[in-house]
């Protein structure tokens, strides 16, 4: 069974930062990541908010730039789903889908996934009018009526791109305001043909047998009910954390995210966390950027010391 310094989860920004800083103490690691490195920036039409990129860059140009500076150390790539992590002593076992590898530390990057609605119906209409990622399926509603559901950074960013494509957005929040950044707010609200805002107000119900036909709707206010027909539906209220291999001792957030002090230090010696699936205010590739860096260094210190034994 090979052991290595460090095996790194996730393909994300937090993944591939921890992984460049691992190879670059000279440390073994393995990267393990099921489908192509990137995670969620792959499902991203532009981003104008990481630092260096005056113009913005695609999500998937900067998930490419990102794996292809690692392509100079060539680290041992596992493309396989994480199964079950066994924490032990010194050393840790990693259960993947045709295989198990020990390491000496863990640094868990598995990021989030999006948030559903949980309301009936939504899960047999997933690609049936129901969607959670504006960049793969926006092309179906050109020139359709949608609506997206959400008031932050990512909901209004996503509405942004669908305006480009389809005749009329409704835009769903349940509270007063948005709570996204102000520059998306502008943009937002410059666009009354495309965008229509409806605030104070919840989805109570998605309609359709086979496919969507409408929604449900409640002004949290008045408590006025109403319909509304759409061809499409796109959410955005939020994440889940991506920790169906978390072992049972690490320490979690009434959420599911890993709680971790400022050096990516779980409760659990050796095992580390960054990016989306770690407990903390603000989710953003900078940030994933810089939690990757911090584990990554935290754990080749950890390493020397315990080499140093």
């Amino acid at each position: 069974m090979t052991l290595y310094d460090s095996l790194v989860i996730g393909g994300g920004p937090a993944g591939a930062t921890a992984v460049l800083y691992l190879v670059r103490a000279g440390c073994e690691v393995a990267w393990v990541e099921r489908l192509s490195p990137g995670g969620q920036m792959l499902l991203t039409e532009a981003i104008d908010n990481y630092p260096g990129f005056p113009d913005g860059i695609k999500g998937w140009e900067l998930a490419d730039r990102m794996a292809a500076q690692l392509t100079h150390y060539s680290p041992n790539r596992y493309n396989q789903a994480v199964l079950s992590i066994e924490v032990g002593t010194g050393r840790h076992a990693v259960t993947l889908e045709n295989e198990q590898i020990l390491a000496k530390t863990v640094i868990i990057c598995s990021g989030a996934s999006h948030r559903r609605l949980g309301l009936p119906h939504e899960d047999k209409l997933v690609g049936r009018g129901i969607s959670y990622c504006a960049l793969c399926d926006g092309n179906f509603f050109k020139d359709q009526d949608v609506a997206v559901v959400g008031g932050g950074n990512s909901a209004l960013e996503e509405s942004l791109y669908l305006a480009k494509l389809v005749r009329k957005l409704y835009l769903i929040h349940r509270r007063d305001a948005f709570r996204a950044d102000k520059i998306y707010q502008d943009k937002v609200f410059s666009l009354t043909d495309t965008i229509q805002p409806v605030l104070n107000t919840v989805v109570t119900a998605i309609n359709g047998e086979h496919t969507l036909e409408s929604l449900s709707l409640r002004n949290v206010r008045t408590q006025e009910e109403s319909e509304l027909k759409i061809d499409g539906l796109f959410v955005f209220v939020g994440f889940q954390p991506q920790g169906q291999c978390l072992p049972a001792e690490l320490a979690l957030d009434e959420q599911g995210f890993i709680i971790t002090d400022a050096e990516m230090r779980t409760n659990l010696p050796g095992i580390y966390a960054a990016g989306d699936i770690r407990s903390k205010l603000c989710r953003q590739v900078a940030t994933a950027v810089g939690d990757g860096a911090t584990a990554g260094h935290a754990a080749s210190i950890y390493l020397e010391q315990l080499h140093a034994y």
